[in-house]
């Protein structure tokens, strides 16, 4: 899994590493599969990925005669080489770890072409369109998911309710403290974030009105996003530590994903854990110690799900910490045709809203929200 691939990065002891078995709770096209020219391959965040892997094979086992769809995660499930060629063909490209990484991919045409193919046919994003990115893409919505900030579910020094002021606050380092803030304790406030081009990084930044994070955001190369097992939360500063965390993806992980066979995360004879009966097939449990907290005095969650729709004043969770989950195609207002039947409104995506609320989010069907299969330009 990733954290395995950040504990390589880090330069733990594992020396070597075999790669992991086919099987249960891995993702990347399947063990000896190298995606032909004509397939479809998407790449990009890791928000969704269990998500779009698990679309992925359920296209594939039902539609053996039709073109195939692949799902490549952000990061080698194997630890072992994130230098990947998307399709038979391609060029080897470092997988990109997270949405930017993979639209700038997209819109690079990164890998060539094959055989009058593009290697990479949609990028995977967990935010929004910004101003700098390119013009000639479309995001398509497929899902509504929300972010909140994640802290130790227990002994934490930070208060389990902050303010989009608060948040402001903290990731500006203008306050430093946690005894700022009600229910906070006298301890200094270290905020985190994840890998640069994260989605989720992207969004919460912008919920909470920063454009650059002050001196005291630590931004570790090894911390990737919406994971609490990397060792970090557990180190002497854990206590003080915040994070920007997938409310959908923690969902997922808590109720319908396998518990890690240790609290590290690392394989053990191959495997990272073993799902069961009606368990998610993909991803594991990476959510180790961390909970999730409320926002201006909203919950994310209402009981096992979304606190959505995304209205406080009616119950529901914080408008500006709700957002829709894209797929980004090439083209200007457009889904290409040969990818219609996957992401348009019409398509596989959208006619799969169990498996959506499988992996922790919902279908795109709030009112205010993008509904699934519509179309934002970039």
């Amino acid at each position: 899994m990733r954290m395995l691939n950040k504990l390589l990065a880090g330069g733990a002891v594992l020396a070597t590493v075999t790669a992991l078995t086919a099987g249960p709770a891995l993702a990347d096209p399947p063990h000896g599969v190298n995606p032909a020219p004509g397939s479809v391959v998407s790449a990009g965040a890791n928000t969704q990925e269990y998500l779009s892997d698990a679309l992925s094979a359920g296209w594939d086992s039902k539609n053996p005669k039709k073109t195939q769809i692949y799902s490549w995660d952000a990061l080698d499930p194997a630890g072992v080489d994130n230098n990947i060629a998307f399709k038979q063909g391609c060029a080897k490209f470092l997988r990109p770890n997270g949405a930017s990484p993979a639209i700038t991919a997209l819109s690079t045409d990164a890998g060539g072409t094959t055989k009058g193919h593009p290697c990479l046919d949609f990028a995977r994003s967990s935010r929004a369109p910004k101003s700098t990115d390119p013009t000639n893409l479309s995001f398509v919505a497929f899902a509504l998911d929300s972010v909140s900030y994640a802290s130790l579910a227990d002994g934490s020094n930070a208060p389990h309710d902050l303010t989009s002021k608060d948040l402001q606050e903290i990731y500006t380092c203008s306050v430093t403290n946690w005894d700022k803030f009600k229910g906070g304790k006298n301890a200094p406030i270290r905020p985190l974030l994840a890998q640069s081009g994260a989605g989720t990084v992207t969004f919460f930044l912008n919920a909470i009105g920063v454009t650059t994070p002050g001196p005291c955001v630590n931004e570790p190369a090894t911390l990737e996003e919406n994971e609490g097992v990397n060792p970090i939360f557990k180190g002497k500063d854990a206590a003080d530590e915040i994070i920007p965390y997938s409310d959908g993806l923690w969902v997922a992980q808590e109720y319908h994903s396998a518990k890690c066979l240790n609290s590290s995360c690392t394989p053990v004879k191959d495997v990272v854990c073993k799902p069961k009966g009606s368990q998610n097939k993909y991803g594991c449990d990476l959510n180790g110690v961390l909970g999730l907290n409320n926002i201006n005095g909203t919950s994310p969650l209402k009981g096992k799900a979304l606190n959505l729709p995304a209205s406080a004043a009616k119950g529901g969770y914080t408008d500006a910490f709700v957002r829709s989950l894209y797929d980004v195609v090439r083209g200007t207002k457009t889904v290409p045709k040969y990818l219609d039947q996957f992401l348009g409104a019409k398509g596989w995506y959208c006619a799969n809203p169990t498996l959506i609320k499988d992996y922790g989010f919902l279908p795109a069907t709030v009112k205010g929200f993008p509904a699934c299969g519509s179309i934002t330009a970039g």
